[in-house]
């Protein structure tokens, strides 16, 4: 449910309602907005509770939330909730570049496509420490010497750091390197991890899984909000159908549907959402037409020899010409880059 408190309800109002709703079995979330304060009373919805809500001083209306996720629906929450780790910030009118190589080669390699990236517009940096492959016989990652390399990558550039974590234990680990905790396709219904790392606190870049609903997505995303961590970012990274010309399907109108469903910002991988080079700077172009908060992609100074998803990965001169092109489409719809 929730409580839309009147425009001029006093501080003394909103405490005695939230105390009430605590009362009722339910835990309350306020939310200040630029007119009026709300009360989220999320828990197992049961008659009578609007009846016992609604007689609250100050209370103007109590309405459902028809979404099945509560936290993340823009039933709760109008105003575009907006992330910021270090200098990194996605949800606002500045759409975010989050780009790098798919894997964490070398200390050398991450310091050096670090320096061109940030030169050519990225916000942040991205690269794979653990690397969760198909085959056992791939390429796993540098695990804590890749994080390692990617904090010196870091110091030296100023660009905040955007990696997977792949296991509940390894929260602690990541975090103590990382900006943004990236939660990859193949995890986003391990629900332990989902709440290790909404206890972090750390923000988070949630990628759909490629068999996922929208509903499922933003229900892993629920698990997230629900242990107090406000700072989710929901990523689109293509799904799994049955055409074959792409690796995968990237459905771009999933993007305006997440940006009226949730206030959650959305970003879009058109590096794993096509697996094809050649795509990822036409899709790049649609996606921030499409009203995408942000980009992440992958680059690599010599994508023939990357250790992992060369097909898929651009060069840095590639990704200047993506940039360029992107901000003339950004300023086409109200936004910078």
């Amino acid at each position: 449910m929730i409580v839309v408190m009147k425009p001029d309800a006093t501080g003394a109002q909103i405490e005695h309602m939230r105390q009430h709703i605590t009362s009722l079995g339910m835990t309350p979330q306020v939310i200040t907005g630029q007119h009026q304060t709300v009360i989220a009373a999320l828990g197992e919805e049961r008659a009578g509770l609007t009846e016992a809500l609604e007689p609250g001083e100050g209370v103007e209306k109590v309405l459902p939330i028809m979404a099945p996720y509560k936290r993340a629906s823009s039933e709760l929450k109008r105003e575009r909730t907006v992330v910021k780790a270090l200098g990194f910030e996605v949800g606002g009118k500045k759409v975010a570049v989050i780009a790098g190589p798919c894997s964490v080669e070398s200390e050398e390699q991450i310091v050096s496509i670090a320096r061109k990236l940030k030169e050519l517009g990225a916000t942040a940096l991205r690269g794979g420490a653990f690397k969760p492959r198909t085959s056992p016989y791939s390429f796993q990652g540098h695990k804590e010497k890749g994080l390692q390399m990617l904090a010196a990558a870091r110091a030296e550039t100023g660009l905040a750091i955007v990696t997977e974590v792949m296991a509940p234990e390894h929260v602690p680990m990541v975090a103590e390197y990382a900006d943004v905790l990236q939660i990859g396709a193949r995890n986003m219904q391990n629900y332990q991890l989902l709440q290790a790392v909404g206890d972090s606190g750390k923000p988070t870049l949630l990628k759909r899984g490629m068999s996922a609903t929208i509903d499922e997505f933003l229900l892993a995303a629920e698990y997230i909000l629900d242990r107090g961590n406000p700072n989710v970012i929901l990523c689109e990274r293509g799904i799994r159908t049955y055409e074959e010309h792409t690796r995968f399907t990237l459905p771009l109108a999933t993007v305006p549907y997440l940006n009226d469903k949730s206030h959650l910002p959305v970003v879009v991988d058109p590096s794993h959402g096509t697996g094809k080079a050649k795509l990822v700077a036409p899709m790049s172009k649609a996606s921030v037409a499409a009203g995408a908060d942000g980009l992440i992609i992958e680059v690599h100074e010599d994508p023939e020899h990357a250790a992992s998803d060369g097909a898929q990965t651009i060069t840095p001169a590639a990704f200047g010409q993506l940039m360029a092109q992107c901000r003339r489409i950004a300023e086409a719809v109200d936004r910078t880059m």
